[in-house]
């Protein structure tokens, strides 16, 4: 296998742009705090970070993801990283471009910066990435989350189906801009919202004939003018197959998006699903891990029998560079569930356990929720205070004048 070339410095900011403050809502490189980013020829990435106060709660969420988003370039064998802190000056100027951007964001997206956003792609149809993400969805709510979906399978929507909700998306006044509201359901301590192209059309058998401008500006419909709310914890995006049109629209729209693989374990689906890595990895967005679905059967004799082959979905990880964050055993109780609208996680099989224990490893190892923590968002409520005030005083001055 050929050596991959190195990130250069321009590629190491434009992985820190991924990276985002989740209380400013802004990220890193844009808000001043990166200083430097330097790789030598033997992958060692060093990053110079300057934060809003030396002691400030979020260095550790901002190390990790730096490590986890720089660390996943290929070629790049350790990421250091070095610590400052801001000047007043740059203090104020990034708190000035928080707030301009808070400002514009109806012109962004509606996820919120908080949201950790979870593309779940394949290079091809028919690997089972849509029963992923709704498995996916109901496991992480049933751990008390609050998990958003969107079914970005305009085509090929079956989300609704297999998460087992129906209905037509509504929609509300904000002040001079309609916004659509998600259809939820709760699941244990937790609740899904989902948005899917399935609450706009008649029935599920409609086809949707449009191209390729057409689908990208419906997702982005979706990640625009859908109340997501402050609280979403995770946002997974039920990505189409391939690398067209949508999945560059959702790249651009979501910079800080993780991807997570669906293969199986066939090599020939394997060959195809590194495209969607390369694909990720063009559009500087971190791949987070893989997932292999339809492992293996086993029959009641607890004979194990891999109907797809084997190996294809470590090898895949192997050759991205990522964790692979389990594997999901062929199981008709999965297929029944998606069916009938009850995503199989909830249950007691082998499968389920499977996707409980990759849910685990996402929350806990690659794609960890945000942790708010107090520095950032005091520094801005003060600053907004003081303008505010300022703002006052000089109305009554005026007044009284």
């Amino acid at each position: 296998m050929a050596t991959p070339a190195l990130p250069s410095p321009d590629d190491l900011r434009n992985l820190l742009r991924g990276v985002i403050d989740p209380e400013l809502g802004s990220d890193i490189v844009e808000l001043g705090m990166v200083r430097d980013a330097t790789i030598d020829d033997a992958g060692r990435v060093v990053v110079t970070i300057a934060l809003t106060t030396s002691g400030c709660p979020l260095r550790a969420q901002i190390q990790r993801d730096v490590r986890s988003r720089v660390g996943s370039a290929p070629g790049v064998t350790e990421v250091k990283l070095d610590w400052t802190e801001m000047t007043q000056a740059e203090k104020s100027s990034a708190m000035a471009k928080a707030r301009f951007n808070v400002s514009q964001r109806p012109e962004d997206t509606s996820v919120g910066p908080r949201t950790r956003v979870v593309l779940v792609a394949s290079g091809k149809g028919g690997v089972g990435k849509s029963s992923v993400t709704a498995n996916l969805a109901a496991a992480l709510a049933s751990r008390g989350l609050t998990v958003g979906v969107l079914d970005a399978d305009v085509w090929g929507f079956s989300i609704p189906r297999m998460l087992g909700v129906s209905g037509r998306l509504e929609g509300r006044m904000d002040g001079d801009r309609k916004v659509m509201l998600p259809i939820e359901r709760r699941i244990g301590d937790g609740v899904v919202r989902i948005v899917s192209m399935g609450f706009l059309v008649e029935d599920e058998e409609t086809a949707l004939m449009w191209r390729g401008l057409m689908l990208n500006r419906g997702v982005q419909h979706f990640l625009q003018d859908v109340e997501w709310g402050d609280d979403l914890d995770y946002l997974l995006v039920d990505m189409p197959p391939g690398t067209g049109d949508v999945q560059m629209g959702v790249a651009k729209l979501v910079p800080r998006a993780e991807v997570v693989v669906v293969t199986t374990p066939a090599l020939a689906a394997q060959k195809v699903a590194i495209r969607a890595v390369s694909m990720a990895r063009k559009s500087f967005l971190r791949v987070a891990g893989v997932i292999e679905n339809m492992s293996a059967f086993t029959d009641h004799h607890g004979d194990t029998h891999a109907l797809f082959g084997s190996g294809g979905g470590q090898q895949l990880a192997d050759d991205a560079g990522v964790p692979l964050l389990g594997r999901v055993p062929i199981e008709p109780l999965v297929s029944a569930g998606g069916d009938a609208g009850e995503p199989e996680v909830l249950g007691d099989s082998v499968a389920a356990a499977a996707f409980r224990d990759i849910a685990e490893r996402l929350v806990t190892e690659a794609v960890p929720p945000a942790e708010l923590a107090g520095c950032s968002a005091r520094m801005m409520e003060a600053a907004v205070a003081a303008l505010d005030a300022a703002d006052a005083a000089e109305a009554s001055g005026a007044q009284a004048s």
